[in-house]
């Protein structure tokens, strides 16, 4: 409202005009504030709407300029969520935003950094690019209770040869040495109760494992940055003990330490495919194995055998390491060991990367001496070699964990679930009913009778499931509404009856 009666200003100076009358004057005043309002408003909305095709011109650019296919998957560094905190002032000309990777151990993030720098600057308006590196550790791949020793530890590596003597401890230390030179958080498990190598490779401060009195945790004792654990540090020196013992040693050892936060935990897994190599690839959810052998024929039977226990575990093999392959003499090279090992385990198992070491003298004796090679010489053959491995291991972690995350989700869309099994390029989908009336647990059949528990009418045809999450490399738990947990690993996965006729691709919301 708005009085009439004229103010004093106008008692002063009185109206010329009906211009000039205060009741118009005021509803003049009123259209002009609206109308500044509105002019306001869409000058912000054009703001935004501006900020927003900037944001989108340069997230583009960057998406079709920086791709992980070779390190992670077949996506761009803004499909896979790297790029966080994207600040534009296209008054100043500045742009500015954070590339979180899934590891600090990434072979390419100087090459993502320099990139990035280079395509959004080539954009005419830029004058200022800041970019910043960050590592957010992926969680383990694992939807169940896992230990409390490893439920924080990002990617778990086998490093077995099934074979004794072919340098696995000495492939597995170097290793973890390597990825830790790449700035990771690393720990190693020596496996072995009958002989462990790690109090001999490497030369710790504290020789002695400690617990603590109040949690009863083991602490690990450290070398270099890594954390060690290892029955050689229990003061108990090598054990003479039947198998059930040295299985529960062993677990208790690995799900007991305090561990903390790691990137990366290597096992080296100790000869053999026996009850402790199983309680080990049963009790840690390994994310991948990297096989060693020698040259011989004898190397490679035993390997082979290693390779299939991995296999029907669903531990994914992604490198073959064969050691004492060769030596240089006289501008000439000699294979003692024959040839052919490494690249047979390759070609029968389809194994995508080999990796042939050298016999090298400082490569024995820093075994010997407690400082790993790729400490005391880092600029070495054999440390380039651990180099490209540490980048195979890395690389093919993250595609695992990647593919892994994504094998099994539900599309809302289609109201039904969408499998891509790992390894695979196939794609199906699977109505959401049917997967749950085939689960094949206690709680839906008798174990005894192999009756039916739960029958076709007792699960709702519109039943949508609530969760979906990985367990290790070989099944997804899903929960449904009712509150109950199916696992469903990706072997029977593929066995259930598909949906036909569907959309290929659901629509996406920008």
């Amino acid at each position: 409202m708005y009085v009439k009666a004229p103010p004093l200003v106008y008692l002063l100076h009185p109206p010329q005009s009906l211009g000039d009358h205060p009741s118009f004057v005021f509803q003049s005043r009123r259209r002009r504030s609206n109308c500044c309002i509105t002019t306001l408003l869409l000058s912000h909305k054009l703001f935004l709407h501006s900020q927003s095709s900037t944001r989108t011109r340069i997230l583009k650019r960057v998406s079709q300029n920086l791709s992980v296919t070779k390190a992670v998957s077949a996506q761009d560094i803004v499909s896979c969520g790297f790029v966080k905190d994207l600040g534009i002032d296209e008054a100043l000309g500045e742009v500015s935003f954070r590339l979180e990777l899934t590891t600090p151990a990434c072979p390419v993030k100087d090459m993502f950094e320099n990139r990035a720098n280079e395509v959004v600057a080539a954009l005419p308006w830029v004058k200022k690019v800041n970019v910043t590196m960050s590592a957010q550790p992926a969680k383990p791949i694992f939807a169940g209770q896992l230990p409390f020793g490893l439920s924080r530890i990002s990617n778990i590596i086998a490093v077995s040869s099934c074979k004794g003597g072919v340098g696995k401890s000495t492939v597995a230390v170097n290793l973890a040495y390597t990825l830790a030179g790449m700035g990771a958080r690393v720990g190693i498990f020596d496996a072995d109760v009958y002989g462990p190598s790690l109090p001999t490779m490497v030369n710790p401060e504290s020789r002695i494992l400690e617990m603590n009195p109040e949690t009863k945790t083991i602490i690990p004792t450290e070398y270099i940055g890594v954390k060690l654990v290892s029955f050689g540090f229990a003061g108990q020196g090598r054990a003479i003990m039947r198998g059930p013992m040295v299985s529960g040693v062993i677990n208790q050892l690995l799900t007991t330490a305090e561990w903390g936060e790691l990137d990366y935990l290597v096992i080296d897994m100790p000869p053999g495919t026996g009850d402790i190599q199983l309680t080990l690839c049963q009790v840690a959810p390994l994310t991948a194995a990297v096989i060693v052998t020698t040259p011989q024929k004898l190397a490679f039977i035993d390997v082979a055998k290693g390779v299939r226990m991995f296999s029907k575990l669903k531990v994914p093999c992604v490198a073959v390491v064969e050691n004492m392959s060769h030596f240089d003499a006289d501008g000439k090279r000699y294979y003692p060991f024959g040839k052919g090992s490494g690249s047979e385990v390759v070609k029968q198992f389809g194994i995508p990367h080999l990796f042939e070491l050298p016999i090298r003298p400082t490569l024995s004796a820093s075994g010997d001496s407690g400082t790993p090679e790729v400490v005391s010489d880092p600029l070495s053959d054999v440390a380039r070699t651990f180099q490209d491995l540490g980048v195979c291991v890395v690389q093919q972690c993250a595609k695992i964990r990647q593919q892994v995350s994504t094998a099994v989700t539900y599309d809302k869309y289609l109201k039904a679930i969408r499998v891509k099994v790992p390894n695979s390029d196939e794609e199906f989908l699977l109505h959401p009913a049917t997967v749950r009336r085939n689960d094949r647990s206690a709680q839906s059949v008798d174990e005894w009778t192999g009756e039916q528990k739960v029958q076709f009418g007792d699960v709702a045809e519109d039943i949508e499931p609530e969760d979906i999450r990985p367990m290790g490399n070989y099944a997804v738990s899903i929960t449904w509404p009712d509150g109950f947990s199916q696992i469903a690993p990706y072997d029977q996965l593929e066995t259930i009856e598909r949906l036909v006729d569907v959309p290929p691709l659901s629509p996406v919301e920008v």
